[in-house]
């Protein structure tokens, strides 16, 4: 209604309108602003109940400020109504702008659906633009740009001066309604950033005590730790040791980055490391210590990755294994050593000898094959000879156990140059050196052969039943101790059990093999002081000739039962023990 006072009205009007859209910014909170958005409706707008219902992530719509009344406010805040229900009243009605104004006289329908409502009775209207108790205006708020997402609606009841708004109220309303769009996605985008910020503060205080966590276990942890580079020029450089590391390999945190495990490891157990897998790879292998010794350590690896770049950096578990090696190798040499003397035992003989011989019998030509290896070896037999010699029957230890590595067939056999193809291989791929026997008898015949000297003591038992098992435990180790003393580094010396020995050696001629039978015979003669008292033992030899083609049985029953040839033959003449 157009009067004299209408300027005075809107400037009063925009007065208001400017301090409730100036509060707006002051709320610290998303609940703080819309319930300032509904206080500003009643304050500045002239209207006595304002409701804010706002758009939830599934669409509906809650309420979520209420203005005017605190029995409505009771009632109805927190209540949903479907999106439906709303798109269904946005569509109804007039359009004022972006206003939507619903009659009573229309609004009848809507009185049943899910949207949440407050109604208050009063007389009908008097005059054309007189106020309904049932009238309805709603104010939706758009989000800023081409798309015009719905943020939420405004809706307001009872005009102060009982009349519909007229186009300035409409325009002040609309107005309002934007205003309150943008300090609502303010609120929200405040909000958005302090839940980022409590969450990234959240997170790095999470990293920093995970980081704290790692360097502690890392620095303090019982076994070795090692970080190491991965890929670049300086790949398996060590970049960082803990104390337990520096303190098991003798060197302190800033000699050792200067290596990488490959400068550390045994040489032989280089191929075990670079076998083994960067990702969840496991080897036991032996690293140098300052000191020049070697320590035998379990490695376990795990990658530290970078999700954007990938692997960056090599986390490696090192743990000393010396004594549980130590144990291992005890344990492998009580098993296949003899507990009184030390010897090889019966297994090990056996063991040693099955690896010299092959089960297809040489061929013609081999002689002559295998002169040609035993003349690239240092000497042979002779009297006072103390060459080097072949050390493959020694016990050695094959670190590819430990790492997991499965030997194939043959594999070690060819390690130690004694490698040979099954039957059917012969040809310029077998290289197997075959086991040959001199064939001359006693004269020597130039054939050099592996030996095999059946040893059996002469008057031990009754050493036995005269003064115990004790002296015949004693005279036993001393026979041992002789008998090892007489033979060269790579021979074998092995107790077949009770008073037999045998003794494996390689690269002799029928002359040699019977003089060293002679040689230990001569050794074992002289007399044996236990405790203050000279016992006399004698020995019978017998010599056989590990050939392939035979068994290692058929190899042992040969010297046997040469042995007791020699025993029968020499049984007439007087042999005094004791």
């Amino acid at each position: 209604m157009e009067t004299e006072s209408e300027p005075y009205v809107r400037l009063s009007t925009l007065r208001q309108l400017h301090h409730v859209v100036a509060d707006l910014n002051t709320a610290r909170s998303l609940a703080d602003t819309l319930q300032t958005v509904a206080d500003g409706v009643v304050a500045g707008l002239n209207y006595e109940l304002a409701c804010v219902n706002l758009v939830r992530p599934d669409g509906d719509l809650v309420v979520a400020a209420f203005a005017g009344s605190s029995a409505a406010e009771a009632l109805i805040t927190g209540r949903v109504g479907s999106r439906a229900s709303w798109e269904r009243r946005l569509a109804m009605g007039s359009s004022w702008g972006d206003l939507r104004f619903i009659p009573h006289t229309e609004g009848w329908v809507l009185m049943e659906d899910d949207v949440p409502q407050w109604h208050t009775d009063g007389p009908a209207p008097r005059f054309e633009d007189e106020w309904h108790p049932h009238d309805r205006l709603y104010a939706p708020m758009y989000a800023s740009g081409s798309g015009r997402e719905l943020l939420g609606v405004i809706s307001v009841d009872r005009p102060r001066n009982g009349r519909h708004p007229g186009p300035w109220g409409q325009e002040a309303l609309q107005m309002y309604a934007s205003q309150s769009a943008i300090a609502i996605s303010n609120a929200r985008l405040r909000s958005n950033m302090q839940r980022a910020l409590v969450r990234l503060e959240r997170e790095q205080q999470a990293l920093r005590a995970s980081e704290e966590s790692f360097r502690q276990a890392f620095e303090y942890a019982p076994s070795g730790m090692a970080i190491a580079e991965m890929g670049g020029d300086q790949h398996g450089r060590l970049l960082r040791t803990n104390d337990a590391l520096c303190r098991l390999l003798g060197r302190p945190a800033s000699v050792m980055r200067r290596y990488s495990f490959a400068d550390l490891v045994h040489p032989e157990d280089i191929g075990t490391l670079l076998r083994t897998s960067a990702e969840g790879g496991r080897a036991e292998l032996r690293l140098g210590r300052r000191d020049g010794t070697y320590v035998w350590v379990s490695l376990r690896n795990s990658v530290v990755a970078d999700t954007a770049d990938g692997p960056r950096f090599l986390l490696t578990h090192v743990e000393d294994i010396e004594e549980r090696k130590r144990h291992e190798l005890q344990l492998a040499h009580r098993a296949s050593h003899d507990a009184l003397t030390g010897l090889p035992n019966s297994a090990e003989l056996r063991s040693r000898l099955s690896a010299r011989i092959c089960e297809r019998p040489s061929a013609p030509g081999d002689e002559a094959a295998y002169g040609a290896y035993d003349s690239a070896r240092d000497g042979g037999y002779g009297p006072g000879d103390g060459s080097s010699y072949d050390t493959s029957y020694e016990t050695t230890y094959d670190p590819s156990y430990d790492s997991g590595h499965e030997p194939q067939p043959y594999e070690h056999e060819h390690e130690h140059g004694f490698g040979f193809e099954p039957a059917g291989g012969a040809g310029p791929y077998d290289h197997h050196v075959h086991a040959v026997a001199p064939t001359g008898g006693e004269v020597d015949d130039g054939t050099k052969g592996l030996a095999v000297l059946f040893c059996d003591l002469d008057g031990f038992k009754s050493i036995n039943d005269r003064f115990g098992h004790h002296t015949g435990d004693a005279v036993l180790i001393e026979v041992a101790r002789r008998l090892t003393t007489g033979v060269r580094d790579g021979d074998t010396v092995a107790r077949l059990g009770g008073d037999e020995f045998v003794v494996l050696a390689d690269g002799l001629g029928a002359a040699d093999a019977a003089d060293l039978a002679v040689r230990l015979r001569n050794a074992i003669i002289p007399p044996i002081r236990v405790d203050g008292r000279a016992v006399r033992v004698g020995a019978s030899f017998g010599i056989g000739w590990a050939e392939c083609g035979m068994t290692v049985e058929e190899v042992l029953n040969s010297a046997d039962q040469r042995m007791y040839v020699e025993k029968r033959s020499r049984a007439k003449v007087h042999r005094r023990a004791g």
